[in-house]
């Protein structure tokens, strides 16, 4: 990519490459109790599977990047990887997506990250390995590497001061709007410790869980926690609700949005929030409002889970307004009562 063109975002968190293991469904199962759902397979015996599926450059940031860049925006992406062949190969499969690799930082002597997804039937269990990397925001100087949007999302929990480093920058770049996914260590850090991360941001997407655990408020009680998430700063908060679709606030406008209607059973779930998160973003980085971001999110949060892996089901802009034009009457946002 050229390096006249100013950037639109650029996604920063963590990547990975995922090796999704397809299990039979027997002996595999599943099930349920008081604790949660629980994936049990025989122990000290040898599991027959069905293939592996090995898809490189993945990861809730990594995600985005590539839902950016195949949805029209000029992208590029802050991230580690390792001095290995994996990472190499990450590297390549950004670029063959037109996502700008300029930022991405090899270090020496590190490993890439990389996970294993047990994928039983439409649903994935992930083994995950953190690297400890030594992060270090970039110095995005020149007009053409200082983006309009900054999309944040999961990172290791040793770059805690890694946000400090993204706040003091945005800081000094007042006009760049910052869109928040918190991560698991991030969720984990809290909200006072990242403070100037969510007072800094412009749009914090959430799913109904996770926005109580941020929060603090009541998980049953969708106005409860707009107006606690909208107290820690952010002025559009977008909270996802499975089977449920999504809702979102700018502080005076609430609504609530349906799923787009599946055209067959999903294949499995792998970025499905990843999906919406990146393209309700994209559509107010394009100029889009609340209602018309809402409009795009489960479009292609609906394609993805028809594919394996995070990646293969991203929309062009195209595709998802050919989509939108076939939509059912019934697919609007309303508002929330």
């Amino acid at each position: 990519m050229g390096d006249s063109k100013q950037l639109d975002i650029i996604a920063v968190g963590d990547i990975v490459t995922d090796a999704f293991i397809k299990l039979f469904d027997d002996p595999a199962h599943s099930y349920e109790n008081e604790q949660g759902k629980w994936l049990a397979i025989p122990f000290a015996a040898k599991i027959p599977f069905d293939h592996v599926e090995v898809i490189e450059a993945v990861g809730n940031a990594a995600n985005a990047a590539v839902s950016f860049a195949r949805l029209g925006l000029n992208t590029g992406f802050v991230t580690n990887v390792g001095n290995d062949q994996q990472g190499r190969d990450m590297i390549a499969a950004l670029d063959k997506k037109d996502v700008d690799t300029r930022f991405v930082r090899i270090n020496s002597g590190k490993l890439s990250n990389y996970h294993y997804v047990l994928w039983y039937k439409e649903e994935r269990t992930i083994l995950i390995k953190h690297e400890e990397y030594n992060y270090h925001w970039p110095h995005l100087r020149r007009s053409d590497e200082i983006p309009r949007w900054i999309y944040f999302s999961s990172i290791s929990e040793n770059a805690l001061p890694y946000h400090d480093q993204v706040a003091d920058w945005l800081e000094d770049h007042p006009d760049v709007k910052l869109a928040f996914q918190p991560g698991t260590f991030q969720m984990e850090a809290g909200t006072q410790r990242l403070s100037r991360i969510y007072q800094r941001t412009e749009v914090l997407v959430l799913n109904r869980e996770e926005a109580a655990l941020v929060s603090g408020g009541n998980a049953d009680d969708l106005h409860d926690l707009f107006n606690r998430l909208h107290g820690l700063g952010p002025k559009i908060v977008c909270i996802t609700d499975g089977p449920d679709g999504a809702y979102a606030s700018d502080g005076e406008n609430r609504f609530k949005m349906p799923l787009y209607p599946d055209p067959a059973p999903p294949v499995e779930r792998t970025g499905a929030g990843d999906a919406f998160a990146s393209t309700f973003v994209a559509a107010l980085a394009k100029g889009s409002n609340l209602e018309g971001a809402l409009q795009w999110g489960p479009i292609n949060s609906m394609n993805v889970v028809q594919h394996t892996g995070a990646q293969a089901g991203l929309l062009s802009e195209r595709k998802l307004s050919e989509l939108l034009e076939k939509a059912p009457e019934w697919y609007k946002p309303s508002r929330l009562e």
